[in-house]
């Protein structure tokens, strides 16, 4: 008999340090100096900023990517600790900075950034990485397009391995563009649930609909997408011709920074607890829901329990 899984998630891919500060209404000229409300840093990145919420769902969640050697990796690896995360699988690259952004974060929402490329284009997964990195029921690979080594071929290996093994995978990305799809769409069959943004959808397959895009990324393999459709909820579709819209749940936003990473998390507990699709969708959009609440891809979840408080007693938009 096989040993049981000393995880619950395996999330890899990309790692970063978020700066924000709200609101920012101006850079200030020359050497001036403006005041802002609230500055924070988190764990971020579509594979950082989703396992610090899978943890604080209350799964047993192993980290799998990189930071560099300097201050900022020791605060990342640090705050992940805190929160019970695995992080024997994080690698730590000398001579590169950890992967960064600074975010300003305006009153209307928008958030230019400034990053740091980093760690994240040094990290890969070998073979003889496997047996640890798979150790858990469900795989996550988020971050595809800003992981120079590892996105392609290597990805392809991966994904193709999980799913040898009988892992649930799901799957998330960043930056995506019409070039991001040749990395996309070769990974697809081996992806159980494919979960970019809507505009991310859009942008790939150069289709208009929600119902467009989903048959696009299911006609090359895909076996559900779940699209996040930002202030008008989320779209599920999957290959057994199963359809559903949800709206998005009426509150009050301060910043939507980790919000797509939080929705991943959301998704990847409800699959862990066995939730019918329908109440999935909820849930993760209320684990959304609650990042969108404070500053940072890690506000307002504090545990499996006060989100599905959340979920159950928040109404949605008329």
């Amino acid at each position: 008999m096989a040993a049981a899984a000393r995880h619950d998630v395996s999330v890899i891919g990309l790692y970063i340090l978020d700066i924000l500060g709200r609101p920012v209404t101006r850079i200030p000229d020359r050497g001036g100096v403006d005041f802002i409300e609230e500055i924070r840093l988190t764990v971020a990145g579509t594979a950082g900023g989703t396992v610090i919420d899978t943890a604080k769902l209350g799964l047993r969640s192993l980290a799998v990517g990189a930071v560099g050697d300097d201050e900022k990796a020791d605060w990342v690896l640090m705050t992940m600790q805190k929160h019970g995360i695995d992080t024997s699988m994080m690698q730590r690259i000398k001579g590169v900075p950890t992967s960064a952004t600074i975010l300003n974060i305006r009153p209307n929402g928008e958030r230019p950034a400034l990053h740091v490329r980093g760690a994240s284009d040094h990290f890969d997964v070998t073979p003889e990485m496997y047996d640890r990195v798979f150790d858990a029921p469900i795989i996550h690979l988020g971050g595809t397009g800003l992981l120079k080594k590892l996105d392609g071929a290597a990805s392809l290996r991966l994904l193709k391995e999980a799913k040898a093994r009988g892992r649930t995978v799901t799957f998330d990305l960043i930056a995506a563009n019409a070039e991001t799809a040749k990395m996309v769409l070769p990974l697809l069959p081996f992806i159980d649930y494919f979960m970019p943004s809507i505009e991310e959808a859009k942008d790939m397959s150069g289709r208009a609909t929600a119902e467009d895009c989903a048959r696009y990324y299911l006609d090359h393999g895909a076996k559900a997408c779940v699209f996040t459709l930002g202030g008008d909820g989320a779209f599920y579709a999957d290959s057994s011709g199963t359809r559903l819209s949800q709206k998005a749940f009426d509150i009050d936003v301060v910043d939507t920074t980790g919000c797509g990473d939080a929705f991943d998390a959301g998704m990847i507990a409800a699959l862990h607890h066995g939730m019918d699709t329908e109440t999935a969708l909820r849930f993760a959009q209320a684990t959304a829901g609650l990042v969108a609440t404070g500053l940072g891809s890690d506000a307002g979840i504090t545990s499996f329990e006060h989100t599905l408080d959340a979920m159950k007693s928040w109404k949605v938009k008329s």
